[in-house]
């Protein structure tokens, strides 16, 4: 009697891509197409969105398909998007901070301390580049009271970050610190309070970019600033504050 061959196994569904598989898949399409040959490249091929190419007796390289470029486009959409509504995030977050009297900067880059755990050299130096910084409007240094906020408008980003324990520290070392969280495609939050580590704020913006404090913020025990930081907002133009075009239209009257 004949036996059949058993029947193929169904194959496995495709794995879901990531921003790792996105990155790759642009590095293709810049460069001449050399493989890597691994997972990654094995998860793109296997959907779709690059082919092996081979000419004539050359070596075998990867093209972009056109399934890819449309993945690629549609990636390009959505991290447009995601930056436009970190923008517009930040600088509602700004004005808030200017509105309340303070000076707020966006895009600094400061040198703050963090901890290595080292006894013979217990701290290092490093960049923070916090979204909003700010500081009280005073000539008196103590009174200073500098804040951060670090936006945070897509999931991965935030989880990301609070996997970065050194920059959450660099942070703390710059003055009290923030998160703000925004709102989703749904009007969810990216992340809830008990996500955020204690001693550190969290603010909710609503779809509107509605603020709401969820959790109040640890004071540091430091209240003024390191020279370093002051040099660099000396250097730097503190954001205008929306009440600055009302005062010009009333001089102008």
């Amino acid at each position: 009697m004949a036996v059949s061959d058993p029947a193929p196994s169904p194959l496995s569904p495709a794995p879901a891509l990531t921003r790792a598989h996105g990155r790759r898949l642009r590095d293709i399409y810049r460069s001449a197409g050399w493989p890597c040959q691994d997972a990654l490249e094995i998860d793109l091929l296997a959907a779709g969105l690059l082919e092996r190419v081979r000419a004539g007796a050359g070596p075998e390289t990867l093209r972009v398909t056109d399934a890819g470029m449309r993945w690629l486009a549609s990636m390009l959409v959505r991290n447009r998007s995601a930056l436009s509504a970190h923008e517009t995030l930040v600088r509602r977050v700004a004005q808030e901070m200017a509105r309340a009297g303070r000076l707020a900067w966006t895009g600094l880059s400061l040198r703050a301390q963090v901890a290595t755990g080292d006894a013979e050299r217990p701290l290092r130096w490093c960049v923070a580049r916090p979204d909003v910084f700010s500081i009280r409007h005073t000539s008196v240094e103590s009174y200073v009271e500098p804040i951060v906020h670090e936006i945070k408008v897509r999931r991965a980003d935030l989880l990301a970050d609070l996997r970065q324990e050194a920059k959450r520290a660099a942070y703390r070392d710059l003055g009290e610190c923030w998160y703000v969280l925004g709102a989703d495609a749904r009007g969810r939050p990216v992340g809830e309070p008990d996500e955020v580590p204690a001693g550190y704020g969290v603010i909710l913006a609503a779809p509107g970019n509605r603020l709401t404090v969820a959790r109040p913020a640890q004071r540091p025990a430091r209240a003024g600033l390191p020279f370093g930081v002051w040099m660099a907002l000396a250097k730097a133009t503190p954001v205008d504050s929306p009440d600055d075009d009302a005062q010009g239209l009333l001089a102008a009257n």
